[in-house]
């Protein structure tokens, strides 16, 4: 890799920027002073300094953040705001993007990476990630409704979903957990049986769980553990 993409990659600013740091000889590779930003290093073997402080690479980035309603589970738009304004500007070095997309109002688990190959293992269809929410409703649900989501429910457009887990938690609260993630699937799901959501939040994906320490708003990077289990998935 060359010096000025390791050294723009770890958020030391533009190939422009990474020049000037170069020229004022604050950059050692193997404690060796250079003068060039496009040497060749291997990020896994050469030791990069900046002012005599080890730079540590890092390729990937996983963040979990606790979602609140009113942000757009995107990384960019001209006039909302997304989960990528919760995100501290060193932590979007690396350009993570959200794995799946919250409704607008909805809150919970939002795990944002910039592993692609990751999001796609947890995203597609074929692969059955579980997904569970809690639910508050306009009214209270009935065995038949746990029996239909449990066989797959009808949506508007004729399609049937896969089956979901339904099971109620207190009088017009809901625990629900689905295998893929349509648009507004789980609003559509309740509607289809003649009810409505009126509070939506994911608490896990996968063997991913929401902390609980995190407060809405916030975000933490994963633990170790926690890429495994995902990745193992």
């Amino acid at each position: 890799m060359r010096l000025d993409k390791f050294l723009a990659n770890m958020g030391y600013g533009s190939r422009k920027d990474v020049k000037t740091v170069v020229k004022k000889k604050r950059i050692t590779v193997n404690d060796q002073t250079v003068r060039k930003a496009d040497i060749q290093i291997d990020p896994d073997k050469d030791q990069v300094k900046c002012d005599d402080k080890v730079i540590q690479y890092q390729e990937y980035i996983y963040l979990m953040l606790h979602k609140p309603a009113g942000y757009l589970s995107a990384t960019e738009d001209q006039r909302q705001k997304t989960v990528l304004d919760l995100i501290k500007k060193q932590d979007k070095v690396l350009s993570p993007f959200p794995v799946g997309r919250l409704d607008k109002d909805t809150e919970g688990l939002l795990l944002l990476t910039n592993d692609g190959q990751l999001a796609h293992e947890l995203l597609s269809p074929k692969k059955h990630v579980d997904k569970t929410y809690i639910a508050r409703l306009a009214k209270t649900i009935t065995e038949k409704d746990i029996k239909q989501f449990a066989e797959g429910v009808m949506l508007e457009d004729g399609y049937v979903t896969k089956p979901a887990r339904l099971k109620a938690v207190e009088d017009k609260m809901v625990e629900i957990t689905i295998k893929e993630g349509k648009f507004h699937q789980i609003k559509r799901m309740f509607e289809a049986v003649d009810n409505s959501v009126l509070y939506l939040k994911r608490l896990s994906m996968g063997s991913l769980q929401l902390d609980e320490k995190l407060k809405i708003g916030e975000y933490r990077e994963l633990t170790t553990e926690e890429v495994d289990q995902l990745s193992s998935k």
